[in-house]
């Protein structure tokens, strides 16, 4: 199975694609960003992370996405900006007919690594640890993105649901 985990930013969105048939074993196909110039206005960017999906869909071919639950700060706009990119996100995944499930960055690390307050650091290092991959290949903002990818596969696998996926996330 294959699980395209993604960590939404209007900037710099993190994604880590996995494949994985053991809760107890995955692989890395691929992890890094798609990155967004501050000077690009926000159609354009929204545009590149739609395409940017759309690519890593047609490479990879997931069964499943897991994203980044959104958070609300204080922020209004920054809210909006961000709900922005998910839409095009999720746009280019139901597009492809992706079934993307939501979990909070916390639930993710403590679901793949025992802790929801790993730093972006200490993911990095597990999963280097964890693959065999040099840990300069794990880019920060990829590391919530290989979080979610490996939450959703534990969640799938020791539920024994590969299927609907009732009771292993939050489906959009």
């Amino acid at each position: 199975m294959v699980i395209l985990g993604i960590d939404p930013a209007i900037r710099t969105t993190g994604y880590g694609v996995i494949r994985t048939e053991s809760a107890a074993r995955f692989e890395i196909l691929d992890c890094g960003i798609i990155a967004n110039s501050a000077r690009l206005p926000h159609t354009e960017c929204l545009r590149r992370l739609a395409g940017g999906i759309r690519e890593l869909v047609g490479a990879f071919t997931p069964d499943y996405a897991s994203i980044e639950d959104p958070f609300v700060g204080r922020n209004a706009s920054t809210a909006i900006i961000l709900g922005m990119a998910r839409g095009a996100i999720l746009t280019a995944l139901a597009e492809a007919s992706v079934p993307v499930y939501a979990y909070s960055p916390s639930s993710a690390k403590r679901a793949a690594f025992g802790s929801g307050k790993a730093t972006k650091e200490q993911v990095a290092m597990m999963v280097s640890a964890e693959t065999g991959i040099g840990i300069e290949r794990i880019p920060l903002d990829a590391t919530d993105a290989i979080a979610l990818a490996i939450c959703h596969a534990q969640k799938l696998l020791h539920s024994g649901l590969c299927a609907a996926g009732a009771g292993i996330g939050k489906a959009l």
